[in-house]
């Protein structure tokens, strides 16, 4: 972090650490919300603010989670993208329920999303594929996701005959390989707070309406 971003940073630690999340703060909209905390996460100069744990589940409730990264959001949802063929799509084809949690410790803030699980249009997987660095678009064909490799060679075997196979020319996006939306049913904001006396706003939405409840810490 540059001295900018870091001074950035504790401004907006403190602000959120004394002022707190205040009902007039959080506002009516969970979106407006999150894009905010999320602008200023970014703004601030931290490493990887888009970075978020993903869950899933299997048909009969098993978890599993791992980190990803949010690629695009809006009204309709948060969007990562992975193979279509991996364990998290094998979950979620099974049961297409995930829960979120975004979490930028040094603004002492967390978001947690719950909700339902669509994939993204082709237009859409086409449309972020071909902004991927072209060694990042071969390893995507190479992969195997969550297979068993036996020898790292494979991989890297697989990945030169993926190169020599596309050289010269643009690469296609994978038919296996795609993105995920995640719908919002619950949204629920951390802010840390002195004498851990936190503020937790939860938004849940019912008939396509927001309510809001503050929860204890």
């Amino acid at each position: 972090m540059t001295l900018r971003s870091t001074l950035r940073a504790l401004f907006t630690t403190g602000k959120g650490v004394v002022r707190g999340l205040t009902d007039e703060e959080a506002g009516s909209d969970p979106f407006a919300l999150f894009d905010r905390w999320y602008r200023e996460a970014r703004e601030a100069g931290l490493y990887l603010p888009e970075s978020m744990a993903l869950a899933t589940a299997t048909a009969d409730g098993r978890p599993s989670v791992r980190q990803v990264l949010l690629k695009a959001f809006d009204e309709r949802g948060f969007i990562f993208y992975t193979n279509y063929d991996s364990r998290k799509g094998d979950e979620i084809a099974e049961n297409p329920r995930a829960a979120l949690a975004v979490h930028w410790p040094i603004l002492q803030r967390q978001v947690r999303i719950n909700g339902g699980v669509e994939k993204t249009t082709e237009e859409e997987n086409s449309a972020y594929f071909n902004t991927r660095p072209r060694g990042s678009q071969v390893g995507a064909w190479a992969s195997d996701q969550s297979s068993v490799l036996g020898r790292r060679e494979e991989l890297e075997r697989r990945f030169r005959e993926a190169k020599e196979r596309f050289a010269g020319g643009d690469i296609p996006l994978p038919p296996f390989w795609g993105g995920y939306r995640v719908i919002p049913e619950t949204f629920e904001f951390w802010q840390g707070r002195a004498n851990r006396l936190h503020d937790r706003l939860r938004f849940t939405r019912t008939d396509g309406e927001w309510t809001i409840d503050r929860l204890y810490p």
